[in-house]
Parts: structure tokens; C-alpha cells; sequence
């Protein structure tokens, strides 16, 4: 989960974020992320150091590898069952509107200082370099978690910029949309305003991808995951497969 506090001082009319104020992770999917490791050692048994083979010094070498920034999930997620206002105003059924679509679900908001626009312009950078039928087939859903300041209007003029046209913004009750959030495992809380005037927001940060064959939502993604990731993996989410 991503905390982040903002002041009214830092953003300007069309909702662009200033310096985060703080920023602490917290973590609530309930998911077990797997690092791949390769380990470097060195066992020296004794002898002369001039000559390794002589001495009998083993060494075992490897190079380390990247952690994959995708989890696939043993037992996916049902889609929110989310009916919420789109960008136009327009009346917008998740489940629906997305049915058999290759399909990226992200809860955040747009004062976000940080994470929030990053996770939108990785995954526009990296949509970008897929073939023009895959672009659009893919559906990347922003749920706001800050429905209050988050109109459809604002939504419709914070996106494009922080990601791209073709994403889709979603505004509404919020205890619908925390409800939501909370099926698919990520966390929200209502913003708080403090007596400094500041408001602190939290949500969870994680981007869940959906397939298009079974409609489950089977891959989790945290906000550390690059472009280059999103790029690696969005051809097999288009096709349902794992990544």
C-alpha cells in the first residue's frame, strides 16, 4: 500500500502533483512474491595462492538475475463486480465493458505525487510498442480512490497526460470502489484531510492484469515494475497466457 500526503499548495487546478510530502510502503495483497537468485562463492581449502588448481580453490561462479516484476497468482481474482462513471459521464460496468478483453486494473488517484503517474505512463510506453491490434484490445482501467476530487472531468484531463487517450478513468461511491479494490486483495482508505491542511491518501499500489479467456484476474504487478517489464509481458497478457 502506497501512503502519500499532498497539500492543496502543492498541485495546481488541473490536479498535477507536486513533491510528495511522505511516502511509506505498506503491503496488503496477500501474495507470495518469488525472487530468482544465483549466488557467487568462493571456497578456498588452502595451499598455494599463486596456483588456484594446485591449492584446491573451488570457484563457483554465476551471474545474478533480475526478479521478475510479474506474479502469477495460484488462484486468481474475480473481476470487481464495479458499475462506476466513466470520463464522459456515462455509466460504466467493469465487468461488462471488459468481458473477454486482455484487461489492467489500477487503483490510485490523480494528486498522486509519484507512484500513481509513473504506473499510467510505464504501462503508455510500453502499450506503445505493441502492434496496432494489440493496442486495442488492450483495456487499462484507472479506478480513482479519491472520488471526491476525482470527477469525471478531472479524470478526463489528467490521463491522457499521465498515461494515454485510450485509458479508461472510473469515478463513483466510494465504498463501492473500496469494496472493489478489497475483492482483488489492494487496499484503500478514505483520503484524510489534517489540521494543516494537508491531505494523506492511501491505496495499495499493485496493477492486476485480467484474461481475456477466463476473465480472472491471474497477474499481479507492484509499482516498481519498469516499462521494459510491461513491454516483455503485455504480449502473452493479450493472448491469456502467463508471462
Amino acid at each position: 500500500m502506497s501512503t502519500e500526503k499532498t497539500s492543496p499548495s502543492q498541485h495546481d487546478g488541473d490536479g498535477t502533483a507536486g513533491r510528495p510530502g511522505r511516502r511509506t510502503p505498506l503491503i496488503i495483497a496477500a501474495v507470495a512474491i518469488v525472487s530468482a537468485l544465483a549466488i557467487v562463492s568462493a571456497v578456498v581449502l588452502g595451499g598455494d595462492d599463486k596456483d588456484p588448481a594446485a591449492s584446491g580453490v573451488v570457484q563457483i561462479e554465476g551471474t545474478v538475475e533480475k526478479a521478475r516484476a510479474a506474479t502469477v497468482l495460484d488462484r486468481p481474482f474475480t473481476k470487481p463486480d464495479l458499475v462506476l462513471t466513466d470520463t464522459e459521464g456515462e455509466t460504466y460496468d467493469l465487468r461488462e465493458r471488459t468481458k473477454g478483453k486482455p484487461t489492467l486494473i489500477y487503483f490510485g488517484y490523480t494528486h498522486c505525487p509519484d507512484v500513481c503517474p509513473l504506473t499510467m505512463s510505464n504501462i503508455a510506453i510500453a502499450k506503445k510498442q505493441l502492434p496496432k491490434a494489440d493496442q486495442d484490445k488492450l483495456q487499462v482501467v484507472f479506478v480513482t480512490t479519491d472520488p471526491e476530487r476525482d470527477t469525471a472531468a478531472s479524470l478526463a484531463k489528467w490521463l491522457p497526460a499521465a498515461g494515454d487517450p485510450s485509458f479508461t478513468g472510473l469515478t463513483g461511491d466510494f465504498s463501492k470502489i473500496q469494496a472493489g479494490a478489497r475483492s482483488i486483495g489492494i487496499g484503500i482508505d478514505p483520503p484524510k484531510k489534517e489540521k494543516d491542511g494537508t491531505v494523506v491518501s492511501m491505496h495499495g499500489a499493485q496493477v492486476v492484469a485480467f484474461s481475456p479467456t477466463t476473465d480472472q484476474g491471474y497477474v499481479l504487478y507492484g509499482e516498481d515494475t519498469s516499462v521494459e517489464d510491461y513491454a516483455k509481458d503485455l504480449p502473452k497478457i493479450i493472448k491469456g497466457e502467463n508471462p
